[in-house]
C-alpha cells in the first residue's frame, strides 16, 4: 500500500436566493487522507471557480480504488509545476499497477529530476495509455514481447543445512 490515495471530492457553492441549485463540481484528488483531499479541493476550486471554503460546501468525499490492482498498466500523467524560473506544463508516462502508484512515482520523479515539491506539483489528469499509444522510449522498451531480465550473479544454495559444506574443492560458478 502506498502513501497516496485517490479521492473523488464533490462540492458546490452554498445555495442563495439568486441561485437555489448551484452547479456541483467534482475533482479527483490524490492525497494521503480525506482531510488533505478536502483541503486540496478548496485550493483548486478557488483558482478555477468563484468559490471559496466560506461560501461553499463539500457534498461528498469518496475514496476510489483500482479495478485491476495486480495487472501492470501504462499511465500518462499530465501535470503542471512551479519551478524556480516559472510554471511549466508536462506529460510523463509510467508503468505501474495503479493510478495512485503512477502518481506517487511521478512525485518522486519530479523531486529527483526537477527538485520540485508536492505543493508545487498540480496533477491535471491521469489517463491509462494503450501500448500502441505509448510515446516515451523508456516505457516502450518494457512493452517488447518476450522481455527477459538477466540474472548475472546467482549463488547456488544447499537445499538443506546438512548438505552445506564449509570447505569446497572448487570455486563456485555464479554466472550461467
Amino acid at each position: 500500500m502506498g502513501r497516496l490515495n485517490e479521492y473523488s471530492v464533490i462540492g458546490r457553492k452554498l445555495p442563495t436566493e439568486t441561485d437555489p441549485n448551484p452547479q456541483l463540481t467534482r475533482m479527483r484528488i490524490f492525497a494521503p487522507n480525506d482531510i488533505v483531499a478536502r483541503s486540496r479541493y478548496w485550493y483548486f476550486v478557488s483558482k478555477l471557480k468563484k468559490v471559496k471554503k466560506s461560501t461553499g460546501e463539500i457534498v461528498a468525499v469518496n475514496q476510489l480504488h483500482e479495478k485491476n490492482p495486480l495487472k501492470p498498466k501504462n499511465f500518462g500523467v499530465f501535470l503542471r509545476y512551479d519551478s524556480r524560473s516559472g510554471t511549466h506544463n508536462m506529460y510523463k508516462e509510467y508503468r505501474e499497477l495503479s493510478r495512485t502508484a503512477a502518481v506517487e512515482a511521478c512525485y518522486q520523479d519530479m523531486a529527483a529530476r526537477h527538485r520540485s515539491r508536492f505543493r508545487n506539483i498540480h496533477i491535471i489528469r491521469v489517463a491509462e495509455v494503450k501500448a500502441a499509444d505509448v510515446r516515451r522510449p523508456y516505457i516502450k522498451q518494457l512493452l517488447q514481447p518476450g522481455l527477459k531480465f538477466p540474472l548475472p550473479h546467482r549463488i547456488a544454495r544447499p537445499s538443506h543445512k546438512r548438505y552445506k559444506a564449509l570447505i569446497i574443492a572448487n570455486r563456485p560458478s555464479t554466472f550461467y
